[in-house]
């Protein structure tokens, strides 16, 4: 007798921070059936490498999840037992909040609020197979021999699809430390001609707690004046005991041991053929790149409160066990040291997202969507953007309205997604602040105010849209405000004013500071805002005229690069050259910005189809 089969309007594949988001954002559709199919090795939202969320360009991302109604930003407010504010001393658009997690109980919060979701069905089982119907909907096939039937599937694998890990000589199938594989993409999806690629990211070993001589390491306690990253939490709120960190660094025997043993690296000796991220080096990388440097920096990041095990951001590794045993008790305050877990390289399987649309889309099978590390990005911020954006638009899809997608120009997620599907990637993308043409503008602290177009967009109107309306109400009353205020000449706390002075010109002046500024005079006419909004605003005039310059320079760009073409049409076309076309028949371009990014676009075609477009 065969098994019955189960119709949902939603399947994600892949319970970490891509697949919790996705479900998250679709569990805000009314009557959407939404099943959720995750390992069972697992665990929910699981961190497998550093234990933290945010970071430079990631803090903007996970901000921006959070004003969209996202799941991240939260859930690292309630694990976060250490905040740091990176970049403080430099100007306010690159400042980037990081926050390290508790990881078990960052795991458990997100099952917490994942099981009150009424409309979702966890099932722990591994995909086997994807196939398609003729009505379009998509039949699943788990290891326990369920099979399910979906209007939309979201694949959220990360780095389980023929993942393949890596320790010196040993190698095992396995997405990561003791969880096991899934099947490759092209057996999970037949029907689908996927890019051959492989991607590759490591891990350094974790150390135990007991067998570090914290008295040689230079301490680095939590930040209380760092901000949360929920817009509705209290900015300096903590939810847990608060952890510090210790910084110390290699020597040059350290080096020395990597180098003297470069042949025993699977980096080097052929065992890896993966692509690792270049922004995010192993020791053994940094050790052949930088040969005239031996110091480099190293953070021990406890991994819980309850944790014995210790995270050495800055020296991941897949080097022989006893290689890694060596190199550390090289290092200041590690001369005893004990490896709880040793490090570890991994491939795997990624998808060529230049095949996708802007809503994360397959571009020739609708209703398939892609979300994470299995669309070669590395960190959990860009994977829960994408399981965000992923699981927004399966749901617009799976109630027949039209998808969202996220303008580069006044967002980091369009940002990101723009990179990605604009071109093939050859690498692990990360994001950073640096990929932004606007990032003046796309600052953490009016994250809620560049997203609540796109939030409106879905037409939700629950407890958080309310608030969040209330936000931005409370916003541009300040705003206006600033603009009306006049600072007298007779106040003293800004010496000799030459005459009375608009107090949205004195928050420009470079002795004073906006956000002080900005409290103390609201105070002085009787009116209190939030600290967010408070940012938000005085940051705003601070920057409104540099702004204003790179806004008039952008858009001479930008409309030029939001301009949608006809893909097909320039195939067609032999005033383009043969190889042009090759490649824009590869890619598919939908906008300029996208044919501009193609490698091996030629000067002379951009130049022609600017002037059919323009």
């Amino acid at each position: 007798m065969s098994a019955s089969i189960t119709h949902y309007d939603i399947c994600i594949i892949g319970g970490g921070h891509a697949g919790i988001e996705a479900v998250w954002i679709a569990s805000q559709f009314d009557d959407l059936r939404i099943c959720l199919v995750s390992l069972p090795d697992v665990p929910l939202a699981s961190a497998p490498c550093n234990p933290s969320v945010g970071g430079v360009g990631k803090a903007q991302i996970v901000r921006e999840i959070d004003s969209m109604g996202g799941l991240m930003g939260r859930l690292a407010d309630q694990a976060g037992i250490h905040f740091r504010t990176l970049n403080e001393s430099k100007g306010f658009a690159v400042q980037s909040t990081r926050v390290q997690i508790d990881k078990d109980l960052y795991s458990k919060l997100a099952s917490d609020a994942l099981s009150k979701i009424d409309n979702l069905q966890i099932i722990l089982a591994s995909v086997t197979s994807i196939d398609r119907d003729r009505d379009g909907s998509f039949q699943l096939e788990l290891s326990d021999q369920q099979k399910l039937c979906s209007r939309t599937v979201i694949i959220t694998a990360g780095t389980f699809l023929g993942g393949l890990l890596h320790t010196g000589p040993e190698s095992w199938r396995g997405g990561r430390i003791d969880c096991s594989a899934a099947v490759k993409l092209d057996a999970l999806i037949p029907f689908v001609k996927f890019r051959d690629i492989r991607f590759k990211t490591g891990t350094p070993p974790r150390l135990k707690r007991s067998s570090i001589n914290f008295a040689q390491l230079l301490a680095q306690p939590s930040d209380s004046e760092a901000s949360t990253f929920h817009l509705f939490h209290h900015a300096e709120q903590r939810f847990l005991e608060q952890e510090s960190c210790f910084l110390t660094r290699t020597t040059p025997l350290t080096m020395k041991i990597i180098r003297d043993n470069k042949h025993r690296s699977p980096l080097f000796n052929g065992q890896i053929s993966g692509v690792g991220p270049r922004y995010c080096p192993s020791l053994e990388d940094k050790a052949f790149r930088y040969l005239d440097r031996d110091s480099h920096q190293i953070f021990l990041e406890p991994e819980g409160l309850s944790s014995e095990s210790i995270y050495p951001s800055g020296v991941s590794t897949s080097l022989p066990k006893d290689i890694q045993e060596s190199f550390l008790r090289s290092i200041p305050g590690l001369e005893q040291v004990e490896i709880a877990q040793y490090g570890h390289a991994v491939e795997y399987d990624v998808v060529d997202t230049s095949t996708l649309n802007h809503g994360l889309e397959h571009k020739n099978i609708s209703g398939l969507f892609f979300a994470g590390q299995v669309n070669g990005t590395s960190g959990y911020e860009e994977a829960a953007g994408q399981g965000f954006v992923a699981g927004m638009n399966a749901a617009l899809r799976a109630t027949g309205r039209d998808q969202v997608y996220f303008d580069r120009n006044d967002s980091y997620l369009g940002v990101m997604i723009d990179d990605l599907v604009s071109s093939q990637r050859d690498e692990p993308y990360r994001l950073f602040t640096a990929r932004s043409e606007n990032r003046l503008s796309l600052r953490e602290d009016n994250s809620f105010v560049r997203m609540i177009k796109y939030r409106r967009q879905l037409k939700l109107r629950d407890s958080f849209d309310l608030k969040l309306e209330k936000l931005f109400q409370e916003y541009s009353f300040a705003e206006d405000l600033v603009r009306k205020i006049t600072i007298s000449r007779e106040i003293q706390d800004y010496g000799f004013l030459e005459a009375p002075l608009p107090l949205h010109e004195l928050l420009k002046r470079p002795q004073f500071g906006p956000i002080l500024t900005l409290r103390r005079e609201m105070g002085r006419i009787g009116l209190e805002f939030s600290e967010k909004v408070l940012n938000a605003v005085a940051i705003l005039v601070k920057y409104e005229g540099h702004i204003s310059r790179d806004q008039q320079i952008n858009v001479k760009f930008g409309k030029l690069r939001i301009k949608r073409i006809n893909w097909k049409m320039l195939v067609d076309n032999k005033n383009i050259s043969y190889e042009c076309r090759l490649r824009i028949s590869k890619i598919m371009p939908e906008t300029f910005f996208q044919l501009e990014n193609i490698d091996g676009i030629r000067p002379a075609t951009l130049s022609y189809v600017a002037g059919l477009i323009s």
